[in-house]
């Protein structure tokens, strides 16, 4: 690792003189520091982070909130590639990533604090208790953020155009046939309200009839969850012909109360997933999903807190919506050729 004696001893220099060219102190000449500056690049010299907040005023480094309440962490594959597409463009950029919790050395701490014990010069807030007074305090807070899938008022948000995304598979299995099509949302989140907005919007303008019970409550990235609600959807008199899963890995709870049932995907019921995970390319039948698009989620959040917290003055605090692409499965039966589908 190259040192400051290793740069004094090119540039016939003192370590002190190195020191203040580095550090950005006023007491050499300009032609000095120009030349121990060029001659630290060219050897590969890396400044003291500590050192080098004090001369930019940052720290290059970002911090994430990421709280899934299923406690999956990065096993949940649709975040866990969003951070790692957040974590290449904030590398790209010259700045780390600290994921920020309510501890410091083992003492419960606030987030907001946890962010300025680490310093951190903006925050990605993503899959959390938005409504957490601890997340209303960070957002109401004078440190850059960018919500993912979130918006408040002055604040940039990234947000996958999940009212699309919806509306996308609906209008497929209405022009499949089906009539009958139940939706399984997950928690009342921003996310969930424009699905169901899609869903909602897409029937109406199909002219297919939702009645009540076909719309209920699951959880995201649940399986227990999504099996016990489409085992009451099968329970009704009237049962869907398609459904529509909260997500592509809750989706295998409602495929196991199908088989339970002793009913056929897609011969019996049809299913739907959502996000487009590699697990909805290899289950049986490959299943009908939205894809997401993970990799300009996590890459625009990064840029855009980035973009934050190099021009304050002219980064305007906007929303920006990501679209995502229809996956064709097995999983949806073509039945518009049956009479009383």
């Amino acid at each position: 690792m190259v040192a400051m004696k290793d740069i004094a001893r090119v540039c016939g220099v003192s370590v002190a003189t190195v020191s203040k060219a580095l550090n950005g102190l006023p007491d050499i000449g300009e032609e000095t520091r120009e030349r121990i500056c060029r001659t630290a690049d060219e050897m590969g010299y890396l400044t003291n982070a500590a050192a080098r907040a004090l001369k930019t005023n940052r720290t290059f480094n970002i911090g994430v909130l990421f709280v899934d309440s299923q406690r999956s962490g990065l096993a949940h594959e649709y975040f866990s590639a969003v951070l790692d597409s957040l974590r290449v463009e904030a590398e790209a950029n010259g700045y780390d990533i600290t994921f920020i919790n309510r501890n410091v050395g083992r003492k419960p701490t606030s987030y907001l604090q946890h962010c300025l014990y680490r310093g951190v010069d903006g925050v990605v807030v993503a899959c959390v208790d938005f409504e957490d007074p601890m997340v209303l305090e960070l957002i109401q807070s004078q440190l850059p953020v960018v919500t993912i899938d979130h918006v408040f008022n002055n604040r940039i948000a990234v947000l996958s155009d999940n009212a699309d995304g919806t509306q996308a598979l609906v209008r497929y299995a209405a022009a499949r046939g089906h009539r009958r099509i139940a939706f399984l949302h997950g928690e009342r989140t921003t996310v969930t309200e424009n699905r169901l907005a899609g869903f909602y919007r897409a029937c109406e303008e199909l002219g297919v009839a939702v009645p009540d019970e076909y719309v209920r409550a699951s959880a995201y990235h649940d399986t227990d969850s999504c099996y016990e609600a489409t085992k009451a959807l099968l329970a009704l008199r009237t049962r869907p012909s398609c459904v529509l899963f909260p997500d592509d890995f809750s989706c295998i709870g409602g495929l196991n109360a199908i088989r339970e049932a002793g009913l056929r995907v897609p011969e019996d019921i049809s299913v739907m997933g959502y996000d487009g995970i590699n697990l909805s390319r290899v289950i049986s039948p490959r299943l009908t999903t939205y894809r997401q698009d993970t990799g300009a989620l996590g890459k625009t959040a990064a840029a855009r807190l980035v973009e934050q917290i190099e021009h304050p003055k002219t980064t305007v605090p906007d929303r920006v919506i990501i679209s995502g692409r229809l996956l064709e499965g097995e999983s949806v039966a073509d039945i518009s050729q049956v009479i009383g589908s």
